[in-house]
């Protein structure tokens, strides 16, 4: 029995790679044009929205029977679309354990719940695993890090919640953990970058929102040159595909990537 909805459009990165992870890809008929994950969708799917805005007239010409969207910043494309009678499903995923329950709704909703129980099962084994590796270096004498995870540069924002937890899992100790239980970009800005050189980093991450990091322009930051971080050389990019989509990119790809930095550090520093 084919259950679920059968034509879907995916406004963000997320839910395309997940069901394309389930085998239900042929349920996509819609995708963000930021997408990238995976690669094939992009020459597979039509690309109907940005991130803030989307192309009502386009998705309607695709009848589609759901729509999956993320976050109180597409409350606009999703009321416009609810009022043209479209089926309107937003998320608002912002921790690991509300990206877990995203991924098993989705599944369950194109009748795939225990393949994706199954899926999300060995993400929560690998993640067990790469906490307890940080755990036993610790055990053994080597320190944590202190992480500096910048999401956009200009102003300086900081890593959402579920990056932030992610990096715990890693090994190492977010900066600013106040800041990263806000759920709203606007309220995880640092207005002064002392406050971020006070805090001496010893990696900073960036993540810069689909632009490019350039950690040479990170280092040449007025004030920043005594940094540890900057001092010995510890600035990396994590591509936003792989760790700001609340999906299972950060939980695999990206975490795996915070793990690799800090186990090297730690390795280094112990």
């Amino acid at each position: 029995m084919n259950l679920g909805p059968q034509r879907i459009v995916c406004l963000t990165e997320e839910t395309t790679e997940w069901l394309y992870l389930l085998g239900q890809e042929q349920r996509i008929v819609g995708i963000s044009g930021y997408t990238v994950r995976p690669r094939r969708a992009r020459d597979e799917k039509p690309k109907v929205s940005a991130f803030l805005n989307a192309k009502i007239d386009k998705i309607l010409d695709l009848q589609p029977d759901c729509v999956f969207g993320f976050s109180d910043l597409q409350a606009d494309i999703a009321s416009a679309l609810i009022r043209a009678g479209v089926q309107v499903t937003v998320f608002n995923q912002r921790s690991m354990e509300e990206i877990f329950s995203m991924l098993f709704q989705v599944a369950a909703m194109v009748g795939c719940a225990d393949d994706g129980l199954a899926r999300i099962a060995a993400m929560r084994k690998r993640l067990d695993a790469i906490r307890a590796d940080a755990g036993e270096r610790v055990a053994t004498g080597q320190r944590r890090p202190k992480v500096y995870f910048e999401e956009w540069n200009e102003p300086h924002v900081s890593g959402s919640r579920w990056v932030s937890e992610l990096l715990g899992i890693a090994g190492g100790d977010d900066i600013f953990p106040e800041l990263a239980v806000q759920s709203l970009g606007k309220h995880r800005i640092i207005g002064d970058g002392a406050q971020i050189v006070a805090r001496a980093p010893d990696i900073v991450m960036g993540s810069w929102c689909g632009k490019k990091f350039w950690p040479e322009k990170v280092a040449a930051r007025s004030g920043w040159q005594n940094v540890p971080a900057v001092r010995n050389g510890q600035l990396f990019e994590i591509k936003s595909a792989d760790i700001l989509q609340p999906g299972p990119a950060a939980l695999t790809d990206g975490v795996e990537q915070m793990h690799r930095i800090v186990t090297e550090w730690m390795k280094r520093h112990g």
